[in-house]
């Protein structure tokens, strides 16, 4: 990781652009994802989108001299693209036939959460401390207050909602286990090698569905093709080739901030491009659940580090006050 405070106007400039592309890229996708389902099915729309997005990313790579994965790191990518991709973005691509997009985006903005609980319980993580316990109470009373209102209204909504629900958890499970799976150190690589392995996984599963019994080309609209593209070559490829050499450049805590704008952006995307309905009760509960994600990410200092820090001061004849 480099020092940001160190970096020249050029790359300074880059980093910035990378992360107005992460924040409007990935906050517009949730909306990609609901316009390319109108017409096309879900699994096979995702399932589209990754093989494409793994494949171009693999063979540019492979052209630049880049080294196949072994069988091992291919194994590892089917197991992280099945929870992250498939389980995750694809559950969140078939749950977004019944709700709206900024509904789901709203759902998926507890990834965060589930990350620092599973990493705790089932990871070998330590036992979170009172800051962050905090931060996943208000987490899961922004998720209560998110479904309350759907408890009464119509049944899709509430599977609908409840997909997403599984399917950030799959993301968490996922992001998890990449940390420590034997994959590609080139992190393009890697990448590539998950979205290509989920692509194939999630057309298998398209295809065990019956989407393909039930699709008529000639249906399939204009629009819904160019979101596929557009959640293809910007959500995938230049999304996530920005998000890895963000996280190479600075500090992942800045990284992670796309968690508070990407929902904020998807909501107000919905809201304005397709009509989509957004209630008290929504912007009531996204200010509870990233307050909660604000928690468990920020850093406090120790008390004991202030105290040192105060006497540091003092001894140096500077006052506190």
């Amino acid at each position: 990781m480099t020092d940001t405070n160190n970096l020249s106007w050029a790359t300074k400039a880059r980093i910035g652009l990378a992360f107005l592309a992460i924040y409007l890229i990935w906050g517009t996708t949730f909306l990609g994802i609901r316009i390319a389902v109108e017409t096309i099915p879900a699994f096979m729309m995702a399932g589209l989108r990754f093989f494409f997005a793994g494949g171009i990313m693999m063979v540019i790579l492979l052209a630049r001299g880049g080294h196949f994965p072994s069988l091992r790191h291919w194994r590892s990518a089917v197991i992280v693209g099945g929870l992250m991709l498939v389980g995750g973005i694809g559950l969140v691509s078939f749950a977004e036939e019944r709700i709206s997009s900024g509904l789901a985006a709203l759902v998926v903005a507890t990834i965060p959460i589930w990350i620092t609980l599973f990493g705790w319980l089932g990871f070998g993580g330590k036992k979170p401390s009172p800051q962050i316990f905090t931060g996943l109470g208000l987490g899961f009373v922004g998720v209560i207050l998110l479904f309350a209102p759907a408890i009464d209204a119509d049944n899709n909504q509430l599977a609908g909602m409840g997909i997403v629900f599984i399917g950030a958890m799959f993301f968490a499970a996922g992001s998890l286990y990449s940390r420590r799976a034997p994959l590609p150190i080139d992190t393009r690589m890697s990448t590539a090698s998950e979205m290509l392995a989920a692509g194939i996984l999630l057309l298998g599963v398209s295809l065990l569905s019956g989407e393909p019994s039930r699709l008529d080309i000639g249906e399939i609209s204009v629009r819904s093709i160019f979101a596929l593209i557009y959640l293809t070559i910007f959500g995938s490829i230049i999304g996530y080739t920005a998000y890895l050499w963000l996280l190479k450049t600075v500090e992942p805590a800045k990284v992670s901030t796309n968690f508070y704008v990407n929902p904020v952006i998807a909501v107000f995307m919905g809201w304005l491009l397709a009509d989509e309905n957004v209630t008290l009760f929504m912007i009531i509960a996204t200010v509870v659940i990233l307050l909660g994600v604000a928690v468990i990410n920020i850093k406090l200092p120790h008390i004991g580090q202030r105290r040192n820090h105060e006497i540091k001061l003092n001894m140096g004849g500077t006052s506190t006050e």
